[in-house]
């Protein structure tokens, strides 16, 4: 009897291996562009972007006669610069596992703190929103990364541009594209290198409040923790960073969240708010849609990588990953402290002595955060005054035999140590950042690629991506607008001034 009954069952009860491979299947096939797929048509799905099905017909795209094989040729120039992007050199390679480090890096910085206390004035709004704009800001990025290829008579991807400022070249003039975009970027940099340096310095004033080092000796210390990344060479080493700067926010993640768990029992549901306040809603939408850019990178890490054909595969799943841990976040750390919720998370924790181990790792996720803003605004400065004449104003930093100059490390060394000192000097500089960077935010991030995208691809996209991008431009403007006016009611309360209206 009993050899009857498993007999039955096992033939009505597929085989283990069968039914987790079906599984695996089904749930690979719901992925987004799996990079474990290594199809030749996998190399051409960032070249279908947004456009029509007849533009780019996966099957009717040839190469050396060969139906259905893609080859990218990458933009004529010098050696160094081909294919790199706004920094790193294509000499130096990276994987598409190293790109998502960079990218998690810019879009799960420091903000992820302030997250909850956005639930607190957005409710389900804001982990709507934290949905939402990661969908956006992985499309922007994506159109944004098309816009540096055209296809060419044969069906090949070239890629005929190599930074945001070359597409802006194209779309506002040599001379004014140029220099918007270079402006606008370069302050986007520098003012993220510094407020990581003003983080740490807060971070360690108050792990130890009553200690005889105030806050800005404390942004000095850590200053001269980040000296070194004058000796950055290459994306590659970046990328080892922007590596162990992930590893931090998983501990983060992991303690906090850890902490907000144990206390499940007290938590307040019904505390989420579905009304959204006109008023407080907006500082929610600023803390998420600045957490999300990343924009600034994406050609240089395109251009960089060993296989172009995985960008949209990890962009994908940086964004996905993003998404679910910002949202996670968010929302348990509200339930857990509800109407008390700090505008940084980590002042709500329970002791001094967990609170102060926690700002110490948010502090080692600062200092390691830094070297990507700092590597890329440095190659902006040199690409825009250093390339040597008669393209610039002033020589190459770098000798024949690939080592930096003497007056190149000390000119790296002299921009970190202004990142410092400006740290040290602006008072109110988290308000003042918002306010500048809610027009260079949202211009790098959602309106510029969007029209970007528009003006050089616009006759080959359908009339849904077109809306699709004007809504995106939309919403840029009004996120700028909001943010802005926002800020700028901010400084006006902290230098105690009348308005002047």
């Amino acid at each position: 009897m009993a050899s009857q009954f498993f007999s039955r069952l096992n033939m009505a009860v597929p085989p283990i291996g069968a039914s987790l491979g079906a599984a695996w299947t089904s749930v690979k096939s719901a992925l987004p562009d799996s990079c474990l797929n290594s199809q030749p048509d996998e190399q051409l799905h960032f070249a279908k972007f947004g456009r029509k099905p007849n533009d780019t017909e996966l099957s009717t795209l040839q190469s050396n006669g060969e139906e259905g094989n893609f080859q990218r040729v990458d933009s004529i120039g010098d050696d160094e610069s081909c294919g790199g992007g706004e920094f790193g050199s294509s000499r130096h390679k990276i994987s598409e596992w190293q790109a998502g480090w960079n990218v998690t890096n810019a879009i799960q910085g420091m903000f992820v703190v302030s997250l909850p206390y956005a639930v607190l004035h957005g409710g389900y709004w804001a982990i709507t929103a934290m949905i939402g704009v990661a969908y956006i800001c992985c499309y922007t990025g994506k159109i944004l990364v098309d816009c540096l290829y055209v296809t060419n008579e044969e069906g090949q991807l070239v890629r005929v541009r190599d930074t945001y400022v070359s597409i802006a070249e194209e779309c506002f003039g040599r001379r004014v594209g140029a220099r918007i975009v270079n402006t606008a970027q370069l302050i986007e940099l520098l003012m993220t290198c510094i407020l990581y340096i003003v983080l740490c310095g807060d971070l360690m004033a108050g792990t130890f409040p009553d200690g005889a080092i105030d806050t800005r000796s404390w942004m000095m210390i850590c200053g001269i923790l980040l000296l070194p990344c004058s000796f950055l060479k290459n994306l590659h080493h970046v990328s080892t960073l922007s590596f162990w700067c992930t590893m931090a926010h998983v501990v983060i993640n992991i303690m906090i969240m850890g902490y907000c768990l144990m206390q499940a029992g007290s938590w307040g549901w019904s505390q989420v708010s579905l009304r959204i306040n006109i008023f407080t809603f907006p500082i929610t939408l600023g803390i998420i849609v600045f957490s999300y850019t990343s924009q600034i990178f994406l050609p240089a890490l395109e251009g960089n990588m060993k296989d172009p054909s995985k960008f949209h595969c990890m962009l994908n799943w940086s964004h996905v990953a993003a998404a679910i841990f910002k949202s996670l976040f968010g929302y348990v750390g509200f339930l857990t402290w509800q109407g008390n919720t700090a505008d940084e998370i980590t002042n709500n924790l329970p002791t001094q002595g967990f609170k102060g181990f926690v700002n110490f790792i948010l502090v080692v996720k600062a200092l390691l955060s830094y070297p990507l803003p700092y590597y890329a605004a440095l190659d902006l400065l040199e690409r825009s005054f250093f390339k040597g004449r008669p393209e610039t104003t002033f020589p190459r930093m770098w000798a024949l035999d690939g080592e930096l100059k003497v007056w190149g490390l000390a000119l790296r060394v002299a921009l970190v140590v202004f990142t410092i000192v400006m740290a040290v000097s602006i008072p109110h500089f988290a308000i003042l950042m918002g306010f500048i960077g809610s027009f260079t935010g949202t211009m790098l991030s959602f309106i510029w690629p969007c029209y970007f995208h528009l003006k050089l691809k616009g006759p080959t996209l359908d009339w849904g991506t077109v809306a699709y991008d004007c809504f995106v431009i939309f919403l840029g403007v009004l996120f700028g607008v909001i943010g802005i006016y926002i800020s700028f009611r901010a400084l006006v309360e902290k230098f105690q001034i009348g308005l002047p209206f």
